[in-house]
């Protein structure tokens, strides 16, 4: 198969006598795994780089914010999109004629990168200036769709439009989305994949696995990703500071053999847990002994993410109902983190069984594979 990237000499007369920018990060690569900024920089008038989190080589942690910087490799400006505005200033804008991305997604709605993109396209709408993307695989597949439609009351940069956590599209599909559906009506042009097919996940691509963050190690935990990071939003570790983040959920007033025993009742498809210890190193309960339960995906094929995640947030909750806590607001006044990740505020408040909640995932899950076929480009 061809990544969009690949295709750049096909697509070589949109770059005539432009000044181009790049979003993008490590994993920004060709098919042999050659720096978009370098084939950019080759190939085009490449004039600046465009940073989301994590920076364009991917050495800062998740939500660590950092300003404008020249890279080092390149020796071409960084302009930091990972700021209070998270956008392309005009300023910025007034020293391109267009701006391109080349990021790996990892298929979720919760991802900061594909609202980078959403963001960025909207400044280049309000500046007429043309944007394209480089597509790219959806690592966990294109045909599943899973999750609640977010509610635009809990609308933030983990979540900004009325999508759902498992979206199952291309990066390039969701700017068309993006685009059309959501209104931002922008300049967009998409350089196409080759090969790829909506039944593919990462592993069938042949190309290695280049971490999209630090916490994304594997494609196993981009499928867990869905499920479990929700627990960001909880005095539950997500597994952030351990070998496993997103597969090791505890803390330290869980008891593990009972809260194993109790998930796998439920015989939840496509997954297994398995009683854990582990010590954070960083972030929450670093230092601590935590408790808990690894998820071990037995078959992606069957792995419901979102149902698996509600349902041990549901359990836990329940189980653990004086210890269990939902974190406070960053910001006085501000959204729990809980429902920006929920895209609710039901799950917070425990207005549901947890059948029901399934229910509402299965309907909106059907609801939002409707809205999203006429973007479909594969």
């Amino acid at each position: 198969m061809k990544l969009g990237i690949d295709n750049i000499d096909r697509y070589s007369s949109l770059f005539v006598n432009k000044r181009v920018g790049l979003i993008t990060n490590p994993t920004g690569t060709n098919s042999s795994m050659v720096s978009t900024i370098d084939v950019l920089k080759e190939k085009v008038n490449l004039v600046c780089l465009f940073s989301p989190e994590h920076g364009v080589r991917g050495d800062f942690q998740a939500g660590v914010h950092f300003d404008s910087y020249v890279d080092e490799e390149s020796g071409i400006i960084a302009y930091s999109l990972y700021t209070q505005t998270k956008r392309p200033t005009k300023e910025m804008l007034d020293t391109v004629d267009m701006v391109c991305i080349d990021i790996q997604d990892v298929g979720s709605r919760f991802y900061t990168f594909i609202y980078t993109m959403a963001y960025s396209m909207i400044a280049c709408s309000e500046a007429k200036k043309e944007f394209v993307v480089f597509d790219r695989p959806n690592p966990i597949g294109g045909n599943v769709c899973e999750g609640n439609i977010l509610d635009l009351e809990y609308r933030s940069f983990i979540g900004y439009y009325p999508i759902v956590q498992r979206h199952g599209m291309t990066i390039g599909e969701l700017a068309q989305m993006f685009n059309e559906h959501f209104g931002i009506g922008c300049h967009l042009i998409i350089v196409p994949m080759e090969g790829w097919t909506r039944s593919m996940d990462f592993n069938d691509t042949s190309l290695p696995w280049l971490c999209p963050s630090p916490n994304i190690p594997t494609l196993d935990t981009a499928y867990l990703y869905n499920a479990t990071c929700i627990f960001e939003g909880t005095n539950v570790s997500e597994g952030r500071g351990t070998t496993k983040p997103f597969a090791y959920i505890g803390a330290p007033y869980i008891n593990q053999k009972q809260l194993t025993a109790v998930l796998n009742d439920y015989h939840l498809p496509g997954v297994l847990f398995t009683p854990i210890t582990f010590t954070p190193t960083f972030s929450k309960h670093m230092g601590f002994l935590c408790k808990g339960v690894q998820v071990h995906i037995i078959d992606k094929t069957t792995f419901e993410a979102v149902k698996t995640g509600w349902t041990m947030l549901d359990v836990i909750r329940k189980l653990y109902i004086k210890d269990f806590k939902i974190l406070p607001p960053y910001k006085e006044g501000g959204k729990r983190m809980l429902e920006l990740n929920t895209g609710c505020s039901y799950i917070v408040n425990d207005v549901y069984t947890l059948s029901q909640q399934w229910e509402l995932l299965n309907h909106d899950s059907k609801a939002f594979k409707k809205d999203r076929k006429p973007y479909l480009l594969y």
